[in-house]
């Protein structure tokens, strides 16, 4: 007879010094769901050829691998608390491998609905915050380091809150980091390369990132990217403020590089062109934004937590992205993954039958490539020039933010045809290929930004005709002149509460469209019960590479 197993957590939410303790009980948690849930992630080996690496290149990467591994054990700490604990006792695989990928017990790709019973409801700070800090406390608190991106909220031994830097409250990992950094700049052969790796681990033990954000954005001819650090904001639901640790390992693709690079030049043509206002448009893009394809191969922290990022736009910096603009990353083997695994079954799905031979790679590419260049369109900065746009829609930044780029990424697309920077283009691939896109990403949920996201952009299209589901086959289909205007419309509603750092109309329209309504709920469940994966996830490390 199998002996029961209880787990007894004892846990400091949000790092509020107050012990709460959770009862786990593996053998009540339904095994049958929380196998049915891991089934939902189809697995995929992340590799590439390291032929066109240097030996020093080669001796590099064990570095770089265990670096960001200490961005993976700050980041379960940012998002949960003590692992450790949380695994204490847990056996069963489908489990361990629920809870790793989420981080966490919270199911991200559902709403962030507990997975085990007892853990009660995720908190919106994360850990962030301590799990009994109101909003109204907050507020109140004076302390010009509260909403610093890399700073945790505590609570003081007097029972009042305290801001303690990243580089304190994460010191072990941090330090291990900067060393790790330092010896792999010294195998770099690439100048930039080094410069950016010594600038990083400067960085962390600041949290000072400016100048390490400014190397990166000059290095050019680098074979391995690395990305890691505090950068995005989404994990921190209650504010938007706090930035959590995160690393990707990327190897260039140099072949499909070249066939990105012209398009780097065109920003500054495509803000002029915008659908939307002067005064919407004032802002001119750097001039330094460059876009280059990668093999990526490891993922570490908040962007391998549920869903996977297959495109990256950095930094966030606006000071850096008013100097030197952004970087646009297409992360390639795993853009054909979701493809290939994903995008295609749920085409047969739900896309009309007379409509699914437009549903192709190149299109998925070009998407998701101009959703990142649509990061640095429009404005940083509110037109009254009192803050910026991230400062003025706080929580609803990050939402806000993700709707622009899914849609003005397609408008990019449709305006380079229009400046007849495509030869041979068929915008129907990239309309009906964007709507399978949305099924594809809105099966995330709505919990996340991105989630919310996807449903502004579904139910807004929706209302507006831009597809509409046929009753007989159940299949969607796209109506290209409804699209473009919706399109345009959309792109011109984001653009201006962005300008205007209008957060009540920001809050009104996430509230009122970025949720799953019944008729979509039918049809994701109906693509569940085809087997199609939610999402992927990976075999990835020095192993997986013959390292």
């Amino acid at each position: 007879m199998k002996k029961t197993a209880v787990i007894l957590l004892a846990l400091f939410m949000g790092g509020c010094g107050e012990k709460r303790d959770t009862l786990i009980n593996e053998p009540e948690v339904d095994m049958n769901k929380i196998t049915q849930m891991a089934g939902e992630y189809a697995s995929f080996r992340l590799e590439t050829s390291l032929e066109g690496l240097s030996d020093r290149e080669k001796a590099m990467l064990p570095l770089l691998f265990e670096a960001a591994a200490q961005m993976d054990a700050i980041f379960w700490k940012e998002a949960w608390g003590d692992r450790a604990e949380l695994m204490r006792g847990v056996t069963h695989p489908d489990l361990i491998k629920m809870l790793n990928i989420n981080y966490g017990p919270w199911e991200r790709l559902g709403d962030n609905l507990p997975i085990v019973p007892g853990v009660g409801a995720k908190p919106a700070g994360a850990a962030f915050y301590p799990a009994d800090m109101t909003r109204e406390e907050f507020e109140a608190w004076e302390d010009p380091l509260k909403s610093s991106l890399y700073t945790l909220v505590r609570r003081t031994e007097e029972g009042g809150l305290k801001a303690v830097p990243y580089h304190e409250a994460f010191g072990e990992e941090i330090n291990r980091a900067a060393i790790l950094l330092r010896k792999a700049a010294e195998l770099a052969e690439d100048p930039g390369l080094q410069r950016y790796l010594e600038a990083r681990a400067e960085a962390l033990l600041s949290d000072d990132y400016f100048q390490s954000d400014m190397a990166w954005m000059e290095m050019k001819d680098n074979n391995i990217d690395f990305i890691l650090g505090p950068i995005e904001t989404y994990e921190d639901q209650l504010f938007g403020y706090k930035a959590a640790h995160e690393a990707f390992i990327l190897v260039r693709d140099r072949e499909w590089s070249g066939r990105l690079e012209k398009y780097s030049a065109l920003l500054p043509a495509l803000q002029k062109a915008l659908p939307v206002g002067e005064a919407y448009k004032s802002e001119t893009p750097g001039s330094g934004s460059d876009m280059n394809v990668y093999d990526v191969v490891y993922y570490a922290g908040d962007c391998n937590a549920g869903s996977k990022t297959i495109a990256i736009n950095l930094p966030n910096d606006e000071k850096v992205q008013a100097a030197r603009g952004s970087r646009k990353l297409q992360l390639k083997n795993a853009m054909q993954a979701k493809f290939d695994k994903i995008l295609v079954p749920i085409a047969e799905q739900l896309v009309a039958e007379e409509q699914r031979h437009h549903v192709k790679f190149d299109a998925f590419f070009e998407n998701t490539m101009f959703h990142e260049v649509a990061h640095g369109l429009g404005m940083g900065m509110t037109l009254d020039g009192k803050s910026t746009v991230r400062e003025a829609l706080r929580d609803h930044y990050t939402s806000l933010e993700e709707s622009k780029a899914d849609i003005l990424g397609l408008w990019c697309v449709y305006q380079l045809n229009e400046m007849g920077e495509f030869t041979d283009k068929d915008l129907m691939d990239n309309f009906v290929t964007f709507m399978a896109g949305i099924f594809r990403s809105v099966r995330f949920g709505a919990a996340s930004a991105h989630g919310k996201a996807n449903m502004i952009r579904f139910n807004y299209f929706q209302e507006k005709g831009a597809f509409e589901k046929d009753p007989v086959t159940g299949t969607y289909r796209v109506h290209f002149e409804n699209m473009k205007e919706a399109m345009f419309s959309l792109s011109e509603l984001v653009l201006k509460v962005q300008g205007d750092g209008d957060y009540e109309k920001a809050g009104t329209l996430i509230r009122e469209k970025g949720v799953i309504r019944e008729e979509l709920q039918k049809d994701l469940d109906r693509i569940a019960a085809a087997g199609i994966p939610r999402d992927i996830v990976f075999e990835q490390g020095p192993e997986v590479l013959g390292l």
